[in-house]
């Protein structure tokens, strides 16, 4: 049951009846989820990446094929399937316009779409419950999966409660979908309810001034068909239709009623022994007591607007607690890899300034009485100089820093833009601040650890490749402490 089609089949809304799709960029989170819900529907699907990754791995693992190579020639040899009548082309805006394999699809005729306007199709069949924002979107809109199993979901990473980032559920009138704001993908989308968690300016690579990157969030808000669910006091002005009602959410860290507050709201919070508990508050009642299975001080908020979202589709309300409690978390969205008396590791996806402030807020508030030590790869060169100030800013908060070269993606490098430039503000000496390569990390984590005279918290962050360096420093700290 779970491989039927359940939205649209890919000819309602390709002109030719492909057989084949051919992702180019199929190691992305958002394009891999695509490939695996194709996959199930039974078309012939593969892909192009430019490097292996654990990713691609469970693809391949599942029985699509995967290229690292960007080479035509691939389409030439005799067992070829590969035609411009029979397949549709996916692509994602992180393959660069110089791909050997874009211009070859281009210039045989291919038909070719980008992975936000597939999604949109995809989803439009269903009531689409979106959340887009800044910050939040991955772990919030698996937060309202998870409340709402069993249901369609199409997320920005891996559930740790499914281990996937695709769900299928054909009877479901539901899918819950992250829309991304980058390349203004989430124009494409349809939202039942959407939650905006957030619209501090972002990919100004792309928008240019934070007006437009926020005139972009209030276009989004035009093309809600059902109720927007906004973080209370966001700069953003909603373009909503009529009919359309707005909600806000928020958290309240006092003990009492909000006045003149959102209308969903956490209060009564309580923080001790590595839990977060608090009351949950709609407009009409409270739901006493909620536990968050990833008790982390950002998780409160993204926990009330699923919650919210939950709420307005008419789930009741005394699942909450349950489910919430066994909520387990998506891959890379504050990960604790290592809990010991002298050391804990913690990985995230941080990459924007608000983010790792958001981070390394909630561990502050987590572990008070441990030194933090910080380990940031910066992702692209133009948010690395476009963000300089705010990187600086969050980074001198930590005890200690140490840097990673920028992850360039699909960049070319602009000249004075290094990691080195985000420690120049005077705080940072060779004792607690520090530029150093993937191959010298571990033996300078291991050294910085012995020299502290206080349990350690290390924390690694950034949406580049710093994620393949995980495994080999959770090793070896559980080897050693």
């Amino acid at each position: 049951m779970i491989y039927a089609i359940f939205f649209v089949t890919l000819r309602d809304f390709c002109e030719m009846k492909a057989k084949n799709i051919f992702f180019l960029g199929i190691g992305g989170i958002g394009m891999s989820a695509l490939a695996r819900y194709f996959q199930r529907q039974g078309y012939h699907v593969s892909g192009y990446d430019r490097t292996p990754s654990e990713l691609t791995g469970e693809l391949e693992a599942e029985g699509i094929e995967i290229t690292y190579e960007d080479d035509p020639s691939i389409f030439h040899c005799p067992l070829s399937i590969f035609h411009s009548d029979n397949t549709l082309v996916v692509r994602t805006p992180a393959v660069p316009e110089d791909s050997l394999l874009y211009r070859y699809f281009r210039e045989h005729g291919f038909q070719i779409k980008k992975r936000a306007e597939v999604l949109g199709d995809v989803t439009r069949r269903k009531q689409a419950l979106c959340v887009a924002g800044t910050h939040g979107k991955t772990t919030t809109s698996t937060m309202i999966a998870h409340l709402l199993q069993p249901v369609n979901a199409f997320l920005g990473g891996i559930s740790m409660n499914y281990g996937t980032n695709v769900l299928i559920e054909p009877e479901s009138p539901f899918v819950v979908v992250e829309a991304d704001e980058y390349d203004r993908s989430f124009h494409q989308l349809t939202p039942y309810i959407s939650v905006v968690t957030a619209v501090d300016p972002d990919h100004l690579d792309i928008y240019g001034t934070p007006e437009a990157y926020r005139e972009a969030f209030a276009h989004y808000t035009s093309l809600i068909t059902g109720a927007l669910v906004m973080k209370h006091g966001i700069a953003l002005v909603p373009r909503l239709q009529p009919g359309v009602k707005c909600y806000t959410y928020g958290m309240d860290n006092g003990q009492g009623k909000m006045e003149n507050g959102p209308d969903f709201y956490a209060t009564n919070i309580r923080v001790g022994e590595g839990t977060i508990v608090f009351d949950f508050v709609t407009p009409r009642e409270t739901v006493k007591d909620i536990r968050l299975g990833v008790p982390v001080w950002v998780n409160i908020e993204n926990a009330v607007a699923a919650m919210a979202v939950a709420y307005l589709v008419g789930k009741n309300l005394s699942t909450f607690n349950s489910q919430l409690s066994t909520f387990k978390g998506v891959q890379r969205r504050f990960n604790i890899h290592v809990h010991t008396p002298k050391i804990v590791y913690i990985d995230d996806y941080a990459h924007h300034p608000q983010e790792i402030a958001t981070a390394i807020d909630s561990i502050r508030k987590l572990f008070p009485e441990r030194r933090l030590i910080g380990v940031f790869q910066p992702h692209l060169y133009t948010r690395t100089r476009d963000f300089k100030e705010g990187f600086t800013r969050v980074l001198a908060t930590l005890d200690e820093c140490l840097l990673l070269p920028i992850y360039p993606a699909r960049e070319e490098p602009i000249p004075g833009v290094t990691s080195e430039i985000l420690l120049a503000n005077g705080q940072w000496t060779m004792d607690n601040g520090k530029l150093v390569e993937k191959q010298d990390l571990v033996p300078e984590l291991k050294r910085r650890i012995a020299l502290s005279q206080q349990p350690v918290v290390i924390l690694t962050v950034g949406a580049g490749d710093i994620d393949r360096l995980v495994p080999e420093i959770t090793k070896s700290l559980n080897a050693e402490y």
